[in-house]
Order: structure tokens, then sequence, then C-alpha cells
């Protein structure tokens, strides 16, 4: 019943751009904490960047900082992650990942805070 819906994934050139989206169901997105990770063949998941509840707080993985933009648009019940300047490194599958905040306006990229997740998105960098 509480579930985030991931889409925007797909094939891209170096140099290109994308953006993500993650639609929530059963739930109000007003009240969660939204993430983005990701996790690369071989490698061990990520974060890459959050929003805060109201969407004044923002962090990113610094590999990622200045090329990545996540927002939200709490009326439509949806988050994003404009990713810009793409590379091969960053070929990955990325998931949006929420969590309830009674109060704060923080977030972080620490993946065992979170309890809904997305099914997650392909995203392949290659010319």
């Amino acid at each position: 019943q509480l579930q985030l819906v991931e889409s925007g994934g797909g094939l891209v050139q170096p140099g290109g751009s994308l953006r993500l989206s993650c639609a929530a169901s059963g739930f109000s997105l007003d009240y969660y904490v939204i993430a983005w990770f990701r996790q690369a063949p071989g490698e061990e998941r990520e974060g890459v960047s959050c929003i805060s509840r109201s969407g004044e707080n923002t962090k990113y993985a610094d590999s990622v900082k200045g090329r990545f933009t996540v927002s939200r648009d709490n009326a439509k019940n949806t988050a994003y992650l404009q990713i810009d300047s793409l590379s091969p490194e960053d070929t990955a599958i990325y998931y949006c990942a929420a969590d309830r905040r009674l109060f704060g306006n923080a977030c972080e990229l620490y993946a065992p805070r979170y309890n809904y997740w997305g099914q997650g998105a392909q995203v392949t960098v290659s010319s």
C-alpha cells in the first residue's frame, strides 16, 4: 500500500542529462524526508542526495555535487533527481527512499534510516 514508484531511467550519452522521478502512493510525501541512493555493479550502495520535508535543506555526495539537483513537489506527491553532465561512472541503479519524520528540517545519506524504497531505476551512461 505504501509505495514509491520510480521512472525516468535509461541510456544516455556522456555529458547528457536525465531526470528521475519518484512518485508516492498510499501516503503523503509531505511528512517524509526523501533520499536518493545508487548502486553500481560490484559496488556498495552509496548515498547520492537527500532533501528535507520542507525542501529547504539538501545534501549531496561530493562525487555528484554541482551536477545533481534534488527537488520535490509535495502537491504532486513526487520527488525528482535532475542529473546533468553524466559520465560512465554514474552508471548504476538509482533508488529513491523515504522516511517519516515527526519534526525537524534535516536529512541524511544513511540508508538504514529509510523505511520505504522504490524499485530502482537503471541509468546507463555510454557512448
